[in-house]
């Protein structure tokens, strides 16, 4: 009983966070799932964090689709040279020794916090459409970096956007609005993809994830209430959340590091 309510709670922190800032909280959903709600695996930690961020995303892209119109030939493009990369990270995460992964995301969390501690990019007036006459200059960009963030995304079982959102806009020269929106379908993509590859293996646990879904919608829809008070303070709010996963990452790290040395 308290693991599921321990469960409930971190989907809410998770849907919180990215309700409120607009990403980031999928980060934690790994280590939560390990040190909070006590998963034994590090790797059901991932597989049934991938699906969560999955279904969380594909909600969010339906509300995003409803407000403003999406970028789809670039957000598909990108997702679908994602979803390759997504199956060889899968498959690679699980080769490696749980308590390895476990330092190795704890330093992608660093990497992370250090990232949305950094002023974020703005891009030119070039349009973020794909079109005949552009795709020859569009399409190997889009396919090289997609990759590469669906490998990532994969190996760690976690959404991406915060490199998924940088990358749309080196790749497509993305207005900033415009990449946050179109990251959600490679988000859905490269989680759903990650979750089937963990699924296949026996690797989730569906009764915690549905427990995650169910907090995050709920902590989705506090959050964005809470981003329209707080509208002036997002920066601000960014910055605190940037360094408290700067600081999980050294503690996830360190105990993932720990237990490595100590095999």
């Amino acid at each position: 009983m308290l693991a599921s309510l321990l469960a409930l709670g971190s989907g809410g922190l998770i849907g919180l966070i990215l309700g409120l800032i607009g990403g980031g909280g999928s980060i934690l959903a790994v280590p939560l799932l390990v040190y909070l709600v006590g998963e034994s695996s590090p790797h059901v930690a991932i597989g049934t964090a991938a699906l969560a961020v999955a279904l969380n995303a594909a909600a969010s892209l339906g509300l995003h689709a409803r407000r403003a119109p999406i970028r789809w030939p670039c957000a598909l493009v990108f997702s679908v040279a994602g979803v390759g990369g997504a199956l060889v990270g899968a498959a690679l995460g699980k080769m490696v020794d749980g308590q390895k992964l476990l330092a190795l995301f704890g330093l992608l969390m660093i990497v992370v916090g250090a990232i949305m501690l950094r002023p974020k990019p703005s891009s030119g007036s070039t349009p973020a459409r794909l079109t005949r006459a552009n795709a020859r200059h569009l399409l190997p960009r889009l396919v090289v970096l997609g990759a590469a963030v669906g490998v990532l995304s994969g190996f760690f079982g976690i959404g991406g956007g915060f490199l998924i959102v940088p990358g749309l806009i080196l790749a497509a020269d993305m207005e900033l609005p415009d990449a946050a929106s179109a990251s959600l379908v490679a988000v859905t993509a490269f989680g759903i993809t990650s979750a089937s590859s963990y699924a296949w293996s026996g690797l989730i646990d569906w009764p915690v994830a549905a427990l995650l879904v169910g907090g995050g919608l709920a902590g989705a829809i506090a959050g964005a209430k809470a981003n329209a008070v707080l509208a002036r303070r997002k920066g601000a709010l960014s910055r605190v959340f940037a360094w408290f996963v700067i600081a999980a990452g050294l503690y996830v790290g360190g105990r993932g590091a720990l237990a490595v040395m100590q095999a």
